[in-house]
């Protein structure tokens, strides 16, 4: 293993890090993680860091699980790869045959690929596809939220609305249907002085009625609405309530659009539920999935849908109905053995909802937050939470963007032993299914010193 010195050496003149302002680092080192275990990661100087957001919400059962690192080791001397066109393999049959146990009957064909963004492109390419396959050549829209992200490809992109991220690649984007975010942060109707879990919100889903108008004029040019149910993750940690899922899947039907679920971030038991879709008791007509899909620890995506998309597609080769999409690797055998062991690891263990007690200390330790001025609202879903920092809450006074609170905080985590990584003055946490109570203790105590003493540097 090369050494801190010569890793950083390296990092500096040739490493281009994502979603980061390089210059950002122009005094500073990246830190060079050499380890992990459990909830935690170690660097290269021996210092440890609590992993609040799960390397970017992708580990759900703690660093270098065992059995699924065995798992991954064995399969070494299996299969590593092999083209998922034309030949298969019995470690893709076991992981989707576990993996259909946990989701609705009716999403049944499975598509793979590798990463949250190539779930969601063939979702978008999969629903445009089968409306051409029908004949009904007039509907290649899509609909989607404001605030949405979906990835970084240029598909992706253009069903997403998070400025910041996506403005710059307009001229690259087709064009979509933009509808107000369901947001319950900034709702003006909202009751109760924090979001908490929406549940006292005390509205009427008037926040439907857009989306609502926006399928009905567009039922005939549109293909799909596309959302992240209950949780708009990188968009700001944004919360709403399941009966907008549920007025959605009804609006929907009754105007012949398909609806997509966007469950990458989503999915696994980081909502408290196995998908975050369940907790509405609705079931959309595709579904991407990725991030917790193997829990870390190799890329894997699938989009699934039901045998009503599956069946337009199917027909004679020159019917021209084959879809045609793939990547290299597809169904990659030892990706799909980490999948097993993961899923067999949540059957096993009744994650998430085994977890229960530590659930409910994650939620009681943000809703005492509360007692900050500094803090404007507080909102928890599973094992997700999120707080938007301020200068006062009571005066209704933001930080300036100059101010960059965000970056003091993450900074400042750094020194505590915690890794906080803001989304702009928006503070989350994205935990394990394994978290403890005894480690949210710990957290949280971390957290709060972490925030005074950003809120007090001038």
């Amino acid at each position: 293993m090369y050494s801190k010195k010569k890793t950083i050496e390296i990092d500096r003149v040739h490493i281009w890090h994502p979603f980061t302002q390089m210059k950002d680092f122009e005094n500073t080192d990246h830190k060079v993680i050499v380890r992990g275990e459990g909830i935690k990661l170690f660097d290269a100087d021996g210092n440890e860091y609590y992993d609040t957001v799960s390397s970017w919400w992708t580990n759900t059962l703690g660093h270098c699980n065992r059995d699924i690192g065995n798992a991954v080791k064995k399969q070494l001397d299996t299969l590593e790869h092999v083209i998922f066109a034309g030949f298969t393999h019995p470690f893709a049959a076991e992981f989707i045959d576990l993996l259909k146990g946990f989701l609705h009957p009716s999403l049944s064909k499975y598509f793979f690929s590798d990463n949250g963004s190539t779930a969601v492109e063939v979702a978008l390419k999969m629903s445009f596809q089968y409306w051409q396959n029908l004949g009904k050549k007039e509907k290649t829209r899509f609909i989607m939220l404001d605030n949405a992200y979906h990835g970084d490809t240029i598909g992706a992109v253009s069903v997403g609305g998070v400025s910041m991220y996506h403005k710059l690649y307009k001229p690259l984007m087709f064009e979509s249907i933009k509808v107000k975010s369901p947001d319950c942060s900034t709702c003006h109707l909202r009751k109760s002085e924090f979001t908490f879990d929406t549940s006292g919100c005390g509205c009427n889903i008037e926040c439907f009625k857009e989306m609502e108008k926006a399928i009905k004029d567009n039922s005939g040019i549109t293909a799909a609405v596309i959302v992240e149910p209950l949780l708009q993750g990188a968009g700001g940690m944004l919360l709403y309530k399941k009966e907008y899922l549920q007025l959605l899947e009804k609006t929907a039907k009754e105007n012949d659009v398909l609806v997509i679920y966007d469950e990458v971030a989503t999915g696994f038991g980081r909502t408290g539920s196995m998908f975050a879709y369940q907790q509405a008791g609705t079931v959309p007509d595709i579904i991407c999935l990725s991030k917790g899909i193997t829990a870390g620890f190799m890329p894997l995506a699938v989009t699934v849908s039901t045998d009503n998309i599956y069946n337009a597609f199917y027909d004679d080769y020159f019917s021209h109905k084959t879809f045609f999409h793939g990547h290299s690797y597809t169904g990659n055998p030892l990706a799909c053995a980490a999948g097993i062991e993961n899923l067999k690891i949540l059957k096993k263990e009744n994650l998430p909802y085994s977890n229960k007690t530590a659930l409910e200390c994650f939620h009681s330790k943000l809703k005492k937050l509360s007692k900050y001025d500094f803090i404007n609202d507080i909102r928890y879903i599973g094992f997700i939470g999120a707080i938007d920092v301020v200068k006062s809450r009571k005066e209704k006074t933001l930080f300036e963007q100059k101010e960059r609170i965000g970056k003091k905080i993450y900074e400042i985590s750094l020194k505590n032993g915690l890794i906080l990584r803001p989304l702009g003055d928006t503070v989350y946490f994205f935990l394990p299914l394994i978290v403890t109570d005894k480690d949210i203790d710990e957290i949280f105590k971390k957290t709060e010193d972490v925030l005074l003493r950003a809120v007090t540097i001038k």
